[in-house]
């Protein structure tokens, strides 16, 4: 069956996050995913469906199904995988690696069961990659297959291994993790402003256009800006490790 997008939500569930961040997370992709907004951007696509799914990543080893591939073309179909989303519940685990979610993401689309138009990876976390494989490598040969990926960085503090944050998560984001035609970044800076900037992500998303120039909305471009340290969440551990013994 065609779908205008086959879309993986991965959702970062490392310990930098507390506990009640987990939950607004999950409560706010589920808030999203069955707006009626979401279900409208959906029904406007030329086959008026698509494939999501959606894990929790971590490190480089956990990466863990929450929601499978779904065909979502209705309201209920939309309710049915909020609900899913809902019932399922995420505790924190050690490290982060970007790399390891994107590489996980782009091994679920390969295995799409459906005929879709574009493969796209929407991945959230609070911080740069610290464990596995550079992240740029698996964003390059994702993007290299065909695949778009766009970012959620959330700018927040609140889990015991915040000090592996960085203040221009956004920025990173921009340079080291999304890619592809038409990607783009949409940071969170407070929790209140979760739930509306996955909706408005979904909604981008779904309909393949290029995002609007808002303060908010950070389109992937050719920049001819220093170069950034994409290996800085890797230092940034490495220095932790050697001054605490501590492997968050």
């Amino acid at each position: 069956m065609k779908v205008d997008v086959a879309l993986v939500l991965a959702v970062d569930v490392s310990r930098s996050m507390s506990p009640e961040e987990l939950q607004i997370q999950r409560k706010g992709y589920a808030a999203a995913i069955s707006s009626p907004e979401v279900v409208q951007a959906i029904n406007l696509g030329a086959h008026g469906r698509i494939a999501l799914m959606m894990f929790e990543w971590a490190n480089d080893t956990h990466a863990r199904l929450i929601v499978d591939w779904s065909l979502i073309e209705t309201q209920s179909d939309a309710d049915t995988f909020s609900e899913k989303v809902l019932e399922d519940s995420s505790y924190g685990q050690r490290r982060t690696s970007i790399s390891g979610a994107i590489q996980r993401a782009a091994s679920l689309l390969a295995d799409v069961p459906y005929d879709a138009g574009r493969h796209v990876i929407d991945i959230s976390g609070d911080g740069p990659n610290n464990h596995g494989a550079p992240v740029t490598s698996a964003r390059d040969a994702a993007v290299e297959s065909g695949i778009v990926i766009n970012g959620l960085p959330l700018m927040t503090r609140g889990g015991v291994g915040f000090q592996f944050n960085i203040p221009d998560l956004d920025v990173y984001y921009r340079r080291c993790v999304i890619g592809g035609p038409t990607s783009f970044v949409i940071p969170v800076t407070d929790w209140e402003q979760f739930p509306d900037a996955v909706r408005r992500k979904l909604i981008l998303e779904i309909g393949g256009r290029p995002p609007p120039v808002q303060p908010r909305i950070i389109p992937a471009q050719i920049t001819f800006e220093e170069p950034y340290d994409c290996m800085v969440g890797e230092k940034i551990w490495r220095r932790m490790r050697d001054q605490y013994f501590w492997d968050p």
